[in-house]
Parts: structure tokens; C-alpha cells; sequence
């Protein structure tokens, strides 16, 4: 019974998670509330883990409140039934998207779920920062972090090492 609740929650997850790996996150918030398969201070671990892997971030978060809610065979079909929405859709665009480009309508209504996309991201930002152990330490690493980002523009992964270390130097 847990995997047809697994793939059901994480089926609707992919079909409605549109524009990334962190628009999942509010989804999984909302799992959080809904199951006592992980509480929110554990998703928020889950994500942080997940953002540090190699791999979608969709996915990896997916694998890993699969695997932990029920082991392997959740860590197996919970990223599996998320992409298959995904799949199913890509093949149905691909398919009429060469006659349907330049269509006034198509491009609006892709114009049109660009801002839901954003809220949903900024969203997703808003729940993880709700769980965040905020003090003025982990709020200097946010900014510099941040401004480095900006005036330096390098590899994110960096950027996920830096934090890592001077949040263990730290001891944040």
C-alpha cells in the first residue's frame, strides 16, 4: 500500500511540479503535513543533501524521501513516478511543437506559466528559509555567499563546497 501512495503522490508531484527541481519543494512541504513519512526539518536536510549531489535536484530530493520513507523500493519508484509525467509530456510537445511554434496562443500561454513558475520558486524559497536555524553566522554566510555569487561567477558546486566547510568551520 505505501508504493501505490508513493507513486501516486509523486506521479502528481511530476505533473504539476512545472519549471525545476525546487518547485517540488512546497509539494513535498505539503507530503510533510499530509503523511508521517518525514517531518519538515527532515525535508529541509533532504534538500540540502540533495542540492549537494550531482543530478537533478527534482530527482535526487524525490530519491531520497522515497528511500527514506520506504527504503529502497521507494528510493527506486518515487523519482520514477515523478518523471513520468515529465516523459509523457516532452513526447507529446515534441511531437506537435514543430507545427504549434509559432502559434500566437502557444506563446502566450508559455509566456503565461512563466510567472506561476516564479512563484512557485520563490515559494519553495520561502519554505526552506522557515526551517532554516537563522543567527547572525548562517546570516553572514547567506550574504557573502550570495555576493560572491554575484561579483564572481562561478561553478554553483564551488559555491556548495565553500558553505559546506565554513559551515563545519564555523560550526553552524
Amino acid at each position: 500500500m505505501i508504493y501505490a501512495l508513493i507513486f501516486w503522490e509523486f506521479l502528481q508531484i511530476g505533473l504539476f511540479a512545472v519549471g525545476g527541481g525546487l518547485v517540488t519543494v512546497p509539494f513535498l512541504f505539503d507530503l510533510a503535513s499530509k503523511y508521517a513519512w518525514f517531518s519538515n526539518q527532515e525535508l529541509t536536510d533532504m534538500i540540502a543533501v540533495a542540492q549537494a549531489l550531482p543530478g537533478p535536484v527534482g530527482i535526487n530530493i524525490a530519491a531520497y524521501a522515497g528511500f527514506y520513507t520506504a527504503g529502497w523500493g521507494g528510493g527506486i519508484l518515487a523519482p520514477l513516478s515523478e518523471v513520468l509525467p515529465a516523459m509523457a509530456v516532452v513526447y507529446l510537445i515534441a511531437r506537435i511543437m514543430n507545427k504549434w511554434q509559432e502559434n500566437r496562443c502557444v506563446q502566450r500561454v508559455l509566456r503565461g506559466i512563466r510567472p506561476a513558475v516564479l512563484a512557485l520558486v520563490l515559494y519553495a524559497a520561502w519554505m526552506i528559509g522557515q526551517e532554516v536555524n537563522l543567527n547572525p553566522k548562517t546570516a553572514a554566510l547567506f550574504v557573502f555567499i550570495l555576493a560572491a555569487m554575484h561579483f564572481y561567477q562561478r561553478n554553483v558546486v564551488l559555491y556548495i563546497v565553500l558553505s559546506a566547510i565554513v559551515g563545519v568551520a564555523l560550526q553552524i
